[in-house]
């Protein structure tokens, strides 16, 4: 399933989902309390400051209660006065023609004996909107249109848009076949051709990445760029992905920068990620850290409040450039017959390999698509066998509720009790959060945190994030920052996204640790990655699998862009291969060293190395040993690569952006034989030849006469040297004769043959067949 069904799933999801102006500015952080183990902060405040803020609050509670009353007064006044001012200030339409042209509409009116209290096209054929000067139509008869036949046509013609419109979205939301979802993109087409917004912002994807529609970046353009006249946050984002990295238009990072600008201040989640990338790296603007603080915490309180119980899908991050080396390892894929074996365990009753299934189906990942109802299935049959495991995530799936298991409190207990009676950690979690939210129990702190300290001491990521929640919170316990920030790391260890979220939250205000943006940075950059768009780096993975390289990177691009390192690393890979036709020959290399630099900043060794290679041979810049050795020097020393201490090896021993020095090449080949096994061979013979050049060099440094003027034979060898020398060299003359003798007598020649005489060619008639 591509991004683009998911969008289609659930419109409002994350990708599509832009941000009110009031969203944009609301404080998350208003007042601190715990929603699926979230902490929303009031602001970096010491130990010291909260218990000073507990007095005021008990002070001011006084005071607040005595004038709640009035405050209730006073805002029923005022909403009323809001009221009025609205019904004044209410726009008063005009009836246009009719028997009644040029005066006010009359609502409501009765016509027909029902009252309107808006315009109506009842009674009419044309569909056209009209409304009655006074209040009753059949007494009167005066009446007028609301609106021109111009507007009129255009409503028409923008509500049959509408009706196309969720045609194809119902086809593309109720199947799942290829064939189907085309059928679905020809509406989505027309109903675009019709100025349908929606359905050109999906339709316009779809041509960027060529999904259900052949790939065709200047009509996504041309669209884009209609979209953006229209002030849709999405066609400025995207538009500004064509300029960040010319596609079908000259690049220019200033252009991509104003549109990303615009397509943030509309509300576009990615554009606003797009930009703390931005901030933070320093690309194309004054590295700034507390500017991409603000654009990732903003997109991380929309990731961290979509996450569910169950904990959302696994992002898979799979390396181009490592499966191709190490082809079947890196990938974290399951094999189709990996998966049928596994199935045909579960279905001969294996509950291992049931549960297992039912877990890849609840979260998606490893080449299984999600599907709660086939992970329902397993955990069923895995449960009724007495698996503890499968019942706490039936509890789970009965809690948070879906299309295919209804939402049941009582239901999810009963499960979340059996699981916890046999010790289970899931289920004794389960048990927490439903003690601690009042679902299908009393409310109850002290049992809820129990449940999840023992949840936590047998290392479910669950128990650890609640019980700091709730230590942070000061719930059921004395308010704890150290403990909070304890079991916040322990959780995050585990991978827990609201983990990452609320230790972000601390290094972000200061609570319980010293403030620092760049670590507040790093961990909100890790949520907001999480979030739907994450997706997309399957559905690029399965388009560079299938041979549609161009689509492939199109998307890795726009990942990249977002500040995946692992997108950004796979764009670079098949630009470096030359696989992407959609990008010019001599553009392919200076982009892809621009993606391998912005990888590398991020950490990733390879990168490193290809940014040495890059400058070492020339490929999109020009040949710089300086810059290659620093470049493997940072990746040896950071990363400890075997590739780079090689590389410095031979640059040392051909003094190549370096002074020649085999003493320190030698040093570096050494080091990368430690470094990794792979290596030993190669360094081997490198040495091999190192001592060679050494054994050269060391000989051409020396003068051999002078060297023999300073031998004194009769010292070294005794008085009668020479006739040692004489009996040794008369030795080795007789062992060569007689050897010499024995090969003759060991192959005699044959009679006649002579030697010297070439052997005549065959004649004609033997030759073989041409």
């Amino acid at each position: 399933m591509s991004l683009l069904d998911e969008e289609g799933n659930q419109d409002e999801s994350l990708e599509s989902k832009t941000l009110s102006a009031e969203d944009q500015v609301k404080d998350h952080s208003a007042g601190t309390r715990v929603v699926a183990g979230q902490i929303f902060l009031e602001s970096g405040k010491s130990d010291s400051q909260s218990e000073n803020e507990e007095n005021f609050h008990s002070r001011e509670e006084e005071k607040e209660n005595s004038l709640e009353e009035l405050n209730s007064i006073e805002m029923s006044n005022l909403l009323n006065k809001d009221l009025e001012e609205a019904e004044m200030q209410s726009p008063v339409l005009t009836a246009i023609g009719g028997t009644a042209d040029g005066e006010p509409c009359h609502f409501p009116f009765l016509f027909m004996e029902k009252e309107y209290a808006e315009c109506t096209a009842d009674g009419r054929e044309d569909g056209r909107l009209w409304c009655a000067t006074t209040y009753d139509y059949k007494k009167d008869q005066k009446w007028g249109f609301c609106e021109s036949e111009e507007q009129s046509n255009k409503r028409r013609q923008m509500q049959e848009a509408e009706d196309v419109y969720q045609i194809g979205m119902k086809i593309l939301n109720e199947s799942s076949k290829k064939a189907q979802k085309k059928v679905a993109y020809q509406y989505l087409l027309k109903a675009a051709d019709m100025n349908h917004t929606k359905a050109m912002e999906k339709v316009s994807y779809a041509l960027l990445f060529g999904d259900y529609l052949k790939q065709n970046i200047q009509s996504s353009k041309e669209l884009f760029e209609k979209l953006t006249e229209e002030g849709s946050p999405k066609g400025q984002m995207a538009l500004g992905f064509l300029y960040a990295s010319g596609l079908g238009v000259n690049s220019s990072q200033a252009k991509a920068l104003v549109y990303y600008t615009f397509g943030a201040l509309g509300g576009n989640l990615i554009a606003h990620m797009i930009l703390g990338y931005r901030y933070w790296a320093g690309i194309g603007v004054l590295q700034s850290c507390e500017s991409a603080l603000t654009h990732y915490r903003l997109v991380a309180n929309h990731v961290a409040s979509d996450i569910s119980l169950t904990g959302g899908t696994v992002v898979q991050r799979i390396r181009l450039a490592d499966e191709v080396e190490n082809p079947g390892m890196a990938s974290g894929m399951l094999e189709e017959d990996l998966i049928q074996y596994y199935q045909f365990l579960a279905e001969k009753g294996d509950v291992q390999a049931q549960v297992g299934l039912g877990q890849l189906h609840l979260h998606g990942g490893r080449g299984v698509e999600q599907n709660h109802q086939r992970a329902f299935e397993y955990f069923n049959q895995a449960a009724n066998a007495g698996n503890s495991h499968a019942m706490a995530f039936l509890g789970k799936m009965y809690s948070e509720g879906s299309d295919v298991v209804p939402q049941s409190n009582e239901t999810a207990l009963q499960y979340f009790k059996k699981a916890a009676d046999m010790g289970n950690p899931v289920g004794q979690s389960g048990l927490g959060m439903a003690y601690l939210y009042g679902r299908g129990v009393p409310v109850n702190y002290e049992l809820a945190l129990k449940y999840f300290q023992k949840a936590a001491e047998q290392g479910w990521v669950d128990g650890q994030l609640q019980l700091g929640s709730m230590y942070y919170n000061g719930i059921g316990v004395k308010k704890d920052y150290k403990q909070a920030l304890k079991y916040f790391n322990l959780a995050s260890q585990g991978g827990h996204i609201l983990a990452f979220y609320n230790l972000a939250q601390m290094h972000a205000t200061g609570t319980g640790v010293m403030r620092s943006c760049h670590t507040a940075v790093e961990l909100f950059k890790n949520v907001c990655e999480r979030g739907r768009w994450s997706e997309r780096l399957m559905t690029a993975y399965n388009s560079y699998k299938d041979g549609d390289s161009n689509s492939a990177v199109v998307q890795y691009l726009l990942l990249a862009e977002q500040g995946y390192e692992v997108a950004q690393s796979n764009a670079a890979f098949i630009l470096d291969q030359k696989e992407a036709s959609i990008v010019g020959e001599n553009e392919t290399y200076p982009r892809a060293l621009l993606h391998w630099n912005r990888a590398a900043s991020q950490g990733y060794t390879v990168a490193r190395i290809k940014l040495g290679d890059y400058h070492f041979y020339g490929f999109g810049t020009d040949v710089d040993y300086e810059t290659a050795f620093i470049h493997y020097r940072l990746a040896s020393e950071q990363q400890h690569s075997a590739q780079a201490m090689f590389n410095l090896g031979y640059m040392h021993e051909k003094g190549l952006g370096i002074k020649q020095d085999i003493h320190l090449a030698k040093r570096f080949y050494d080091m990368a034989a430690e470094a990794s096994p792979d290596a030993q061979v190669p360094v081997f013979l490198a040495l091999c030849k190192l001592g060679v050049i050494y054994s050269l060099q060391y000989i051409r440094e020396i003068n051999i006469r002078e060297v023999f003027s300073h031998i004194d034979m009769d010292q070294l060898l005794g008085p009668e040297w020479d006739l040692y020398l004489m009996t040794i060299i008369a030795l080795l003359l007789g062992t060569i004769i007689a050897y010499r003798q024995r090969q003759h007598q060991a192959i005699p020649r044959p009679a006649g043959l002579r030697p010297a005489v070439p052997q005549q060619e065959p004649p004609p008639e033997h030759q073989p067949p041409q």
